[in-house]
């Protein structure tokens, strides 16, 4: 039995996808009973669970976790480590925490947030028999498809990460594979792996390619994120700040050794999405 947490966001489904295709058991933990249509039909165990909480009931009879923590919550720096070690404790043997690629860039405050979380798994786990290790996923190529059909018709691709620097997008089904290596391969235990896409893009290299997709012109254009003043909006002005200043590329030969092959360009994601 695989425990996926935070199951009901769009990396939580696609990682449960990716082991139920693989013939895993798996339940996925969701904070509310309220209906999640892409999840609910795919045939996991769906059950409630309060990461703050006690998840003995959750993790009961559990062979491996992988640990999503909500998106830009300001709980996780101290969150996160209290649930590794009630895994642990609980006899679950494998813990696999979903961080980000860079997280040692604590001007982002998630970023910060899950260094301290990767500091503190030696000690999540001391006295167990648990062991874990760390998945650091790039931007996705998921992240653009909201506005996909928007900048198509618009003729222009906002960007808030500004038109100079570059990110190297990956596509998120590919990060759910590496999570399920992560989750079920032997000889991994105590490892960092970066998921990091195959090419270094600047905005106006995604509108080019946008372009070629559609068969219409796209221009990139350059906006800035709003602070709405909340923790989350200031993680994400301070994530598209960093971005605009310097980027966010990484390597993809550690995702390449655990896919087994290339992971997909962005001209790959995108035709596999709708642009009309």
């Amino acid at each position: 039995m695989i425990v996926v947490t935070a199951a009901g966001g769009v990396t939580g489904t696609a990682v449960v996808r990716t082991l139920l295709s693989r013939g895993e058991e798996v339940r996925a933990v969701v904070p509310s009973s309220r209906p999640r249509p892409t999840l609910d039909g795919l045939g996991a165990e769906v059950v409630v669970g309060d990461l703050t909480g006690d998840l003995s009931p959750v993790l009961a009879g559990a062979d491996a976790l992988y640990l999503i923590w909500p998106n830009f919550d300001p709980g996780e720096a101290t969150g996160a480590p209290e649930v590794l070690a009630q895994a642990a404790r609980s006899g679950v043997r494998r813990l696999v925490y979903h961080s980000v690629l860079r997280p040692q860039a604590r001007a982002m405050p998630h970023h910060a947030a899950k260094d301290r979380v990767e500091e503190a798994l030696d000690g999540a786990v001391a006295g167990t028999a648990a062991r874990w290790r760390v998945l650091q996923p790039c931007a996705y190529a998921d992240n653009l498809d909201g506005q996909l059909a928007a900048a198509v018709r618009s003729g222009e691709l906002r960007s808030p990460w500004g038109l100079e620097r570059a990110q190297s997008f990956v596509d998120l089904r590919d990060v759910a594979v590496a999570a399920a290596v992560l989750l079920t391969a032997d000889g991994l235990d105590s490892g960092t792996f970066e998921a990091v896409g195959p090419e270094e893009l600047t905005a106006p290299d995604v509108a080019a390619l946008l372009s070629a997709r559609s068969g219409r012109p796209v221009t990139a254009v350059d906006v800035r994120a709003d602070d709405d003043g909340t923790y989350a909006g200031r993680c994400r002005t301070t994530m598209f700040d960093w971005y605009r200043a310097h980027g966010f590329t990484g390597s993809p030969r550690v995702l390449t050794g655990l896919l087994g092959r290339p992971p997909r360009t962005v001209a790959e994601h995108l035709a596999d999405r709708p642009t009309g």
